[in-house]
């Protein structure tokens, strides 16, 4: 392929916890290398995250990115207006042009409050600023952005035994639920990961980056529908030193945890593709 064809040959699709962030401290940079590297090439860097829109933004605004996103497992995408001149199509909101695959969260909420009655559940909107800070390592002043819900409600449940039934219950209401790195998440029945990076490649596509290598990069089970549909799916390495229950034919592994396996494994993509520019 050899050196980059107007900067169109790569997009990337990374989740956060545990992967461009480590799982202990949150941290990225053992990742800076690659971020640097992305951001003087202009590849796109699309965050693909359980986490709400206001902890991606926090978080692009550090990174001094202006990328579209996925928030919430797939609930919604969230491109920048006028991004790269591309035309998008969707609702206009908060300067972002929004792509909404998942449901609204009061409804989410409403079917948890009832399951909450049959089950030992405790979702985010039942915790205090504390427990979730607690349960999450965040500070405070995190926790509060990560309760800003618009899509899925991560809850924890006391009874592990109980989630066969928990799920078939939620499939009544058109929900699902997806495990993460910490929590599970009740989400909508129609929305994933994958089908939000199929939804985004393809308005890439459309907008003249067809034949662009799609690079999907998780740590979890609910990574599996990202890293099952793009070109070259990679899983990091978890802290403890095992890799999620997931396997695809062309898998590549990392083998270090977190942003220290991001790094190695960015740049052994880009040697081996040879996308040097």
């Amino acid at each position: 392929m050899g050196g980059f064809l107007l900067n169109k040959d790569l997009i990337v699709f990374s989740d956060l916890d545990g992967t461009l962030l480590n799982h202990s401290d949150y941290s990225y940079k053992d990742a800076l290398p690659a971020l640097n590297y992305i951001k003087d090439k202009k590849i796109p860097l699309i965050i693909t995250t359980s986490k709400t829109r206001a902890e991606v933004e926090e978080l692009l605004n550090e990174l001094s990115l202006n990328e579209p996103f996925i928030v919430e497992n797939g609930g919604g995408i969230f491109f920048p207006e006028k991004y790269r001149n591309f035309n998008l199509e969707g609702e206009k909101k908060d300067g972002y042009v929004v792509i909404k695959l998942g449901v609204d969260y009061s409804y989410i909420r409403s079917i948890f409050q009832r399951l909450k009655k049959r089950f030992p559940v405790k979702g985010f909107g039942d915790m205090s600023v504390s427990e979730i800070s607690k349960l999450t390592d965040l500070p405070a002043e995190k926790a509060v952005l990560a309760k800003k819900r618009e899509f899925s409600e991560p809850f924890i449940i006391e009874d592990k035994s109980l989630l066969p039934e928990l799920e078939s219950e939620v499939s009544k209401y058109s929900l699902k639920i997806t495990k993460g790195g910490r929590f599970y998440h009740l989400i909508g029945k129609s929305q994933d990961k994958g089908k939000a990076v199929l939804k985004t490649a393809h308005i890439f596509f459309e907008n003249s980056w067809r034949g662009a290598k799609t690079v999907g990069i998780g740590d979890s089970e609910n990574d599996f529908p990202m890293l099952k549909v793009v070109d070259i799916p990679v899983l990091i390495k978890k802290e403890t030193g095992e890799y999620a229950d997931i396997h695809l034919p062309n898998l590549i592994k990392s083998t270090y945890p977190g942003s220290k396996g991001w790094n190695e494994v960015f740049f052994s993509i880009i040697k081996r593709y040879n996308l040097i520019a």
